[in-house]
């Protein structure tokens, strides 16, 4: 169980950086973020 869970948290993570890798410098500073954010976005640990 935890092997799956442990599996579908790296899948979602990894969609999350993509998704935001594929948005605009400009889409980004909308959000409040900028590119060397985006890792830390994904796994949850952002904080403005």
């Amino acid at each position: 169980m935890n092997v799956a869970r442990t599996f579908n948290n790296w899948r979602k993570y990894r969609q999350t950086v993509n998704e935001l890798g594929r948005m605009s410098s400009r889409e980004l500073q909308d959000l409040g973020i900028s590119r060397a954010d985006i890792h830390n976005v994904a796994r949850g640990t952002y904080s403005r």
